[in-house]
């Protein structure tokens, strides 16, 4: 692989041009984390409204039908339903891992086997999440382990 990097002040956005072969998982991968970098969500707390860049998130969830967006750190409420964040974040590294929730597999630091055929996800803010069944094929699509 070889990677030229043209810099300079004439330049007014960065453009990324990928020239292949042949288009393979890692590729692929890689892709979808470049992607990360171009998308943000707004997020509210406490009435006031906050750009979250993609690359931040951990995860959402829902909770009496209100989604919420997990940083680090932070919690915010967010207006979209998780049907259409799933929808809009299906070329990436997020994936639905249970009927509530969406994790961002790029923060996910280890896996461990679970009672009842799950498995569950230990994030990198040693938070820990639950894979049912249902959604473990997907997860492990996007989580190479």
């Amino acid at each position: 692989m070889k990677l030229l990097i043209e810099q300079s002040t004439d330049i007014q956005e960065t453009e990324i041009k990928i020239v292949c072969g042949y288009m393979d998982d890692r590729l692929k991968r890689l892709i979808e984390q470049i992607k990360l970098y171009t998308f943000s969500f707004v997020g509210y707390s406490d009435g006031i409204s906050t750009p979250i860049a993609l690359e931040n998130i951990y995860y959402f969830d829902t909770v009496d039908n209100t989604v919420f967006i997990y940083t680090k750190d932070k919690v915010y409420s967010s207006d979209k339903k998780l049907y259409e964040l799933e929808e809009y974040l299906s070329n990436s590294p997020f994936t639905r891992i249970s009927k509530s929730c969406i994790i961002n597999t790029s923060v996910v630091a280890s896996v461990r086997a679970h009672f009842n055929g799950r498995i569950e996800a230990t994030l990198t803010n040693e938070e820990k999440l639950i894979v049912s069944k249902h959604y473990i094929q997907e997860f492990k699509r996007k989580f190479i382990f």
